[in-house]
């Protein structure tokens, strides 16, 4: 049931993005959908696949134990559920920001990592676009910030939708008014925010790290508010790797093997 309620939402958030990207879209797109998205989509069947017979579920049952056997640092209070919930996922979200910061400063784990940012442009299928390596890592991370903080498990079913709701919206090819994006930047990583994340030139890409709430990137002083270029004309993936035809769907499965370009 809990991995059913995941992927409802998952693909009813995905749905309404890139219907939101066809009737407005933030900036045109030169790289071939049909190859781009036969990549990113291939990626997230396989590493679906490789979840669901695997450890897809794990995170969930580990609060799960976590609570029946009292583990974890909010398992040793007496503590509303309310306030269980909102601490878990405000610890989870920073956790992932950390994670974040890490996979592209310790050359391990940015081989893996480089793969999603080989993407030369930017919309709802990106967000999926992870080689399976990094995926699992990812939740066994996840696996062990649940029983550290010993979360709530309705807080982490909570979490894993927010965790594809958000990354799918930020990633998003959509124009939203600067306005509005101004409003919602001040809680919440906006395309326009992550966007510069994925700019080809190094100080942007190591700089807004958030994927869901705006405020770490804000606090640890990663943050980026504007892009060099405008976002219109910005260059998205990595200098290394500009020929499309190269980052087939076996060839990225690969990349991480191979000698580390800078």
């Amino acid at each position: 049931m809990e991995t059913l309620i995941r992927l409802s939402f998952a693909l009813g958030i995905f749905a309404l993005m890139i219907t939101w990207e066809v009737l407005s879209p933030r900036r045109s797109q030169p790289q071939n959908r049909q190859h781009r998205w036969s990549i990113n989509l291939g990626l997230a069947a396989f590493n679906t696949l490789i979840m669901r017979f695997s450890i897809g579920g794990l995170a969930y049952l580990s609060a799960v134990n976590a609570s029946t056997h009292a583990i974890g640092l909010l398992n040793l209070f007496t503590v509303p559920d309310w306030l269980a919930i909102a601490i878990t996922l405000l610890f989870l979200d920073f956790a992932i920001y950390c994670q974040h910061i890490v996979s592209h400063r310790w050359s391990l784990l940015w081989r893996l990592h480089q793969i999603h940012h080989t993407d030369l442009a930017f919309d709802a299928t990106t967000a999926v676009r992870f080689h399976p390596l990094e995926i699992v890592i990812s939740m066994l991370y996840k696996v062990l910030c649940v029983y550290v903080i010993g979360a709530n498990p309705w807080a982490v079913l909570v979490f894993e939708i927010l965790l594809n709701g958000a990354a799918t919206f930020n990633h998003s090819n959509i124009n939203l008014p600067a306005t509005l994006d101004k409003i919602i930047r001040t809680v919440l990583v906006t395309p326009d925010m992550h966007r510069i994340h994925h700019s080809t030139d190094i100080k942007e890409y190591n700089s807004n790290y958030g994927f869901c709430l705006s405020c770490w990137d804000r606090l640890c002083r990663t943050y980026t508010a504007e892009p060099k270029q405008p976002h219109t004309m910005m260059d998205i993936g990595l200098t290394p790797y500009r020929d499309p035809q190269a980052l087939s769907f076996i060839a990225l499965l690969l990349l991480p093997f191979k000698t580390l370009r800078r």
